[in-house]
């Protein structure tokens, strides 16, 4: 009995020996500061030849990280001890953290003959944010450009935005900055949004003010690690012209989810197709007419590939001229595109044009729509049918157009020689414009006198008493007062309709009449004026509200609950600076 044991045992401990899968994740340390990179290494040893992964590794979330690099490599050996076949894959994950605390980094899984192995989740401690940015060239220390992309997880052909800031030790340098040059690369479309510099803001990092020359969406066509190539502009100053580059931001670009329509190709949004017939005049047989085919909504409108119009034995199509009516959006390039077709009909009767079935992706719901084929239905007509359905009138037209254009008749010929004679001087109308003309003359003085007469009656009337300088003053702001509630309640109903691009644009005109009862024309001088007489306290938390809703305005994606809070920041503050 005792042998059959030992016999068990070595037999189970060569079982072991030659198929063994060892997997494990650690750090390089426990403890960060803000600027270091946290560098994950993931290990595979599979012992033995007959182990096979089944699949890739799962990774954890890592949301609260930034991937910033990646790589792995595979090694094979044979130990020569045991004889066993050694499988081993090391791979490496750089990551940025977005905030500091503990955080808990979970579990990896791999498959590996049929059996799922993951391993043990830990936590490291970040001790402090400190925000990094790369400067790629500077002209000095006291200038530089920074690149700022929030959502660098997105969908591929999904925008995204990016922020241009320049900071600066010196106020002076920020007029110098000029000729913002937008990235270009085959993986990545990129639409300008504005090219306005915002008010400087003097908080800015390292006793450094800081201005946003340049708002832009990021378009990426390619899934994977995207890198947005660097941003350049020109420091123009008297003595020379000088160039600096921005910082390169890498982007995580999620494939589209699979299940997609046959007919899908690359748009990414919400979309609409709609054909129609821009002749107005009857279809005949051999002449050529208009047919639109209008693609409108909102994501990657001016990079998307449009339907076109199918080929048929009943119409000759040509090559369309197309036009497109874009803007930046709050998701994406916001318009239409319009594709003219020049359409040939070959018969008579009814003729069906169709295009290509169309597809599109919603990042919003995260699902294919499929609009399909669109059609639209003509009539054409022979020419001899054009002719029986014309009018007499119409007949009559063509025959004596037809004629004039054809036949040259002697008393035409005979016209292009003749010389004008002289015209006769009309009296009557020169007697008429001076009739009108007196006439005016004499209403205008009528008028004067009249205004005189009014004058006199007003000066003969006891007058108002004028008061004081400040009671005057008083009156003036009264006449020129706006009641603050019938914006907020305005502000409230577009909230909740969810129109934000008016919503923004109602908070604008809240904002110039709030400066206007106090005789402020810019947001600079009226923050002077706050800081003067309501406190620096007021004056920095309406700074902070201004930079928020240029944030908010330009935010790709808005959240009912980021809009309610932004109004209530936006009562409690005009409340209290609205008179």
């Amino acid at each position: 009995m005792q042998q059959r044991l030992i016999y068990i045992l070595f037999i189970l401990s060569s079982v072991i020996s030659y198929g063994q899968v060892n997997l494990f994740m650690e750090s390089d340390k426990a403890e960060y500061n803000g600027k270091d990179i946290v560098n994950l290494t993931i290990v595979l040893e599979l012992n033995g030849i007959d182990l096979e992964p089944q699949t890739r590794f799962q990774l954890p979330d890592l949301s609260k990280f930034n991937i910033i690099g990646s790589g792995s490599v595979t090694n094979t050996l044979i130990d020569p001890a045991t004889n066993t076949l050694v499988t081993q894959k090391v791979s490496r994950i750089a990551l940025e953290p977005k905030k500091k605390g503990k955080i808990k980094i979970g579990s990896v899984l791999v498959t590996v003959n049929n059996k799922i192995y993951k391993t043990e989740p830990f936590d490291v401690t970040i001790k402090e944010i400190i925000e990094r940015r790369s400067l790629a060239s500077n002209i000095s220390n006291d200038i530089y450009l920074n690149m700022e992309i929030e959502d660098r997880e997105i969908y591929q052909d999904q925008p995204t935005i990016a922020v241009l800031r320049v900071y600066s030790k010196s106020m002076n340098n920020f007029r110098k900055v000029k000729d913002v040059h937008l990235p270009h690369q085959d993986n990545l479309n990129v639409h300008a949004v504005s090219f306005n510099k915002s008010e400087i803001d003097p908080s800015g990092a390292g006793n450094m003010a800081s201005q946003i020359v340049a708002v832009f969406m990021v378009f990426p066509n390619e899934a994977g690690y995207v890198e947005v190539p660097s941003v350049s502009a020109s420091i123009s100053s008297y003595a020379s012209k000088n160039k600096i580059l921005s910082n390169k931001v890498k982007l995580s670009v999620k494939k589209l989810p699979e299940g997609s329509p046959e007919c899908f190709k690359n748009a990414v949004g919400n979309f609409n197709v709609n054909v129609y017939n821009a002749s107005k005049d009857k279809i005949e047989v051999e002449k050529p007419i208009n047919v639109i085919v209008k693609v409108s909504g909102e994501g990657n409108l001016p990079d998307m590939h449009l339907p076109k119009i199918l080929s048929s034995p009943d119409y000759e199509v040509f090559t369309p001229k197309i036009t497109s009516r874009v803007a930046p959006g709050t998701t994406g390039m916001k318009g239409e595109i319009l594709a003219n077709y020049v359409i040939i009909p070959k018969k008579s009767g009814p003729i069906s044009i169709q295009t290509e079935q169309f597809a599109f992706f919603d990042p919003a719901s995260k699902e294919y729509v499929d609009l399909g084929q669109k059609t639209l239905a003509l009539n054409a007509f022979s020419h001899d049918q054009i002719l029986e359905s014309r009018t007499t009138v119409e007949k009559v037209n063509e025959y004596t157009n037809t004629l004039l254009e054809t036949v040259n008749t002697p008393v035409l010929k005979t016209t292009t020689f003749k010389v004008k004679e002289k015209s006769k001087f009309h009296w009557n109308i020169l007697l008429t414009n001076i009739a009108i003309l007196v006439g005016l003359f004499l209403i205008y003085l009528l008028f004067k006198t009249w205004q005189k007469k009014r004058a006199l009656v007003r000066e003969t009337t006891s007058p108002k008493p004028l008061g004081s300088v400040a009671e005057t003053e008083k009156e003036i702001r009264e006449t020129l007062k706006t009641d603050i509630n019938d914006y907020f309640s305005y502000l409230e109903n577009l909230k909740d309709n969810e129109e934000y691009q008016k919503f923004f644009d109602v908070l604008e005109e809240m904002d110039l009449e709030v400066r206007k009862q106090y005789f402020q024309s810019s947001s600079e001088d009226f923050r002077g004026f706050l800081e003067s007489y309501k406190g620096s306290s007021v004056a920095e938390e309406y700074r902070n509200l201004s930079q928020r809703i240029q944030m908010e305005k330009y935010s790709p994606l808005k959240s009912p609950e980021g809009m309610e809070e932004l109004l209530k920041a936006v009562v409690n503050l005009y409340s209290r600076i609205s008179k």
